[in-house]
């Protein structure tokens, strides 16, 4: 199956600009931040204007939380940016304005858990290192284990899933990595799977034993409308629009719930995504 994932990811693999050579691994490790729980098609303008302003960790660090907050416009979960943020000043000053490609090393870094560790080493650096996000692992369940889907996350034996279909060579298991995700982003899709565009079809399990449909606990879709996530975008909103600080009635003014509209002003501030000045008004963190 990986030579049959190697050749059709070569032929169709979608131009997206973090993939394009000359992407340095800083570039990587901005667009896997942003596309976390974000659409591409969201991602792409904001990481290509977040590049052009701040090709380097020490550049990013080198600015104001406000313009961070800024640049992050629209994509949602904003203490992304503030992770990102913290992480460009690690970088800057413990590795010297070099991404790390040492997996452990990337880890530690702030807002950098397993999988992001995985894909920056894979995809920044080309080396053999298994990356196991949602789309692989129901490529992997589905083709290998004859499952309709994966299931729960089973950390340790998803990598190990993973590592089995890698070549030894970096720069060729690198490249399935990728190409097993892009596989479960385009084809094998969780609602409406094109089976028939697979190239791994013939060898898929999945298929062999007549496509059984998954029968385990379903993530249940989050809705957006009336939830604190979008009272808080609103408030942002407000922060992000405004060149100076605004009174508390411009806030009050997004969203008719006080109680809610309270909180969620609350959390922004706790989360250091907001600040309240000495003369009472409100702005983004300096």
């Amino acid at each position: 199956m990986p030579d049959l994932v190697l050749d059709w990811y070569i032929h169709n693999k979608r131009d997206l600009p973090w993939r394009r050579p000359g992407t340095t691994p800083w570039g990587v490790l901005v667009s896997e931040f942003m596309l976390q729980q974000t659409p591409v098609a969201r991602v792409e303008p904001v990481w290509l204007a977040w590049m052009a302003a701040w090709p380097t960790p020490s550049a990013l660090a080198a600015a104001s939380r406000a313009d961070v907050l800024r640049a992050w416009g629209k994509l949602g979960y904003p203490r992304r940016a503030l992770r990102l943020h913290a992480a460009a000043a690690a970088i800057a000053e413990q590795h010297g304005d070099v991404v790390p490609s040492d997996v452990d090393a990337l880890e530690a870094l702030p807002g950098v858990g397993s999988y992001t560790a995985r894909a920056v080493a894979a995809f920044g650096y080309g080396l053999r290192c298994p990356v196991v996000d949602t789309n692989v692992r129901r490529v992997v369940a589905r083709a290998v284990h004859g499952a309709g889907d994966a299931g729960a996350a089973r950390v340790k034996a998803d990598l190990v899933d993973v590592d089995a279909l890698l070549p030894a060579d970096d720069a060729t298991a690198a490249t399935i990595s990728i190409g097993l995700m892009e596989l479960g982003a385009l084809v094998c899709t969780a609602r409406a799977p094109r089976c028939e565009a697979c190239p791994a079809r013939e060898v898929c399990a999945w298929e062999a034993n007549g496509r059984p449909d998954y029968a385990g606990p379903r993530k249940p879709v989050q809705g957006f409308a009336g939830t604190d996530r979008q009272v808080r975008g609103r408030l942002l909103d407000v922060l992000r629009a405004a060149p100076d600080p605004v009174d508390r009635a411009a806030l009050d003014a997004v969203w008719s719930d006080a109680g809610q509209r309270d909180r969620c002003l609350h959390s922004l501030l706790v989360d250091g995504l907001a600040e309240q000045r000495d003369d009472g008004r409100f702005a983004l963190p300096a």
